[in-house]
């Protein structure tokens, strides 16, 4: 980011005096450019293509075809719910513009108050107030929506609505504004100054690691599916599958490459590692899965594609190539030993494996990010090389408690009030007719 820690003043001075070489600066200038506001709206417009149709076309190809609707209603509830939330109060706890906080933010911006389009955002002088917000939903809509694959086929729609309304309050806005905020717990590019001096690009711990440690304690609270370990549970699509992976692929460049906040050299590095990664780790799941199982499948291949971009996603706009291939090729392997070995020894109903894939490898990316990152590929880096690595725990640690104490309290006061499960019947049937009363394929 060095084109962000210039100072501006010393920039238009430099420019005034005929000194400029820095041509990505000159919408600063002016407020929001053109150019990069474009591509903070195409990466918003990529974000909100890997939830609808990508996670929900990817999860809804893994569950058996009785609740393939179930998994499509889940995210586009969890859409819905969301934006309401991020306009009311979500965005404010966020970013509010006057808090002071390091955990949790005011409530200045609520109903998003003084949202201007013509205002530049979140302190970057190139992109609208209005598009900064806009990004941030994409991922505050993403991120409960992965919880969904580890409940799949076992948990009552009014249940997982209450329980991810409540998710948002406690978990994700606190996060949001602790990693990504001017003033919070951790270290961003506006904030060196945080407590704790961890980096995270793009999401390894407000958004993989949350979702991931999270659906685990839930999945752990709500039990198995009913016939778990009795019954066949095979994906019923892997066409479905693999579709809605190519879309989580394509929509994960607005992911990453869309976190540099502009179309600079550290979006282009971004969309570089993000490629490398997510290609890599593919092949490497496919190849240990055929050394250990005798046969590649879809789904491994699908698994390492999305392992891949979830070990890069903290990372992508820290670490060069050759970083960006050692954690494709430690993505293709630690997560497949967590889907295939841990889930067994333990023995939790992780349905589609959401805490094997995002929960262990959104730990392994931010404790890679440690590792790995560069201050040549990214000067925020420099200051913070030394001991980095022991701050991504610190990080780590705090992401993990945080998520997993407050999934509990939540899923106890939820499974209280209304309970968690549908009846016995109702599960056996599926949970499309009877909850939505539809069907996914008409025979």
């Amino acid at each position: 980011m060095e084109q962000r820690v210039m100072d501006l003043e010393a920039y238009i001075k430099n420019a005034q005096a005929g000194k400029d070489g820095d041509t990505t600066w000159t919408s600063k200038i002016a407020g929001p450019g053109p150019g990069h506001n474009a591509w903070q709206m195409t990466s918003t417009a990529l974000v909100i293509f890997m939830t609808l149709p990508g996670l929900a076309l990817f999860y809804g190809g893994l569950v058996r075809r009785k609740n393939v609707l179930s998994v499509l209603a889940q995210c586009l509830g969890i859409a819905g719910m969301v934006t309401i939330l991020w306009w009311l109060c979500g965005y404010s706890l966020s970013f509010g513009a006057g808090a002071k906080s390091p955990y949790i933010g005011d409530l200045s911006n609520a109903f998003f108050k003084d949202i201007d389009p013509a205002k530049s955002g979140a302190g970057y002088w190139w992109i609208s107030d209005s598009m900064w917000a806009m990004f941030q939903l994409s991922f505050a809509i993403i991120t409960p929506a992965l919880i969904v694959g580890a409940i799949a086929e076992r948990m009552k729609f009014s249940a997982i609505l209450v329980f991810i309304a409540l998710w948002m309050l406690a978990v994700y806005f606190p996060f949001a504004h602790m990693v990504w905020s001017t003033v919070g717990l951790m270290c961003g590019p506006l904030n060196p100054g945080a407590a704790i001096k961890a980096i995270d690009f793009a999401g390894g711990t407000v958004v993989h690691m949350t979702s991931g440690w999270s659906a685990l304690v839930l999945c752990l609270i709500l039990g198995k599916r009913t016939g778990f370990g009795k019954e066949k549970m095979a994906p019923h699509s892997m066409v479905l599958c693999m579709v809605g992976t190519g879309m989580l692929w394509v929509g994960w460049y607005g992911f990453n490459a869309g976190s540099a906040l502009g179309a600079d050299a550290i979006a282009s590095n971004a969309f570089t590692t993000t490629t490398l990664a997510a290609g890599t780790a593919a092949f490497v799941w496919g190849m240990v899965e055929w050394i250990h199982k005798g046969r590649p499948s879809v789904l491994g291949f699908c698994s390492g594609v999305v392992a891949g971009l979830v070990v890069v996603t903290p990372a992508a706009g820290f670490v060069n190539a050759s970083g960006a291939m050692t954690i494709g090729l430690a993505a293709g392997v630690i997560p497949y030993f967590a889907v295939v070995f841990l889930k067994n020894l333990i023995g939790y109903d992780d349905a589609l494996d959401t805490f094997g894939i995002h929960g262990v490898g959104g730990t392994l990316g931010a404790l890679m990010t440690g590792l790995l990152a560069k201050p040549e590929v990214n000067s925020v880096v420099g200051p913070l090389k030394d001991g980095l690595l022991m701050e991504q725990i610190k990080a780590i640690g705090i992401t993990i408690v945080w998520s997993v104490v407050a999934t509990a309290i939540i899923a106890y006061i939820v499974k209280a009030v209304i309970g968690l499960r549908p009846t016995i019947e109702v599960e056996t049937a599926g949970l499309d007719v009877n909850e939505h009363g539809e069907e996914g394929y008409i025979l």
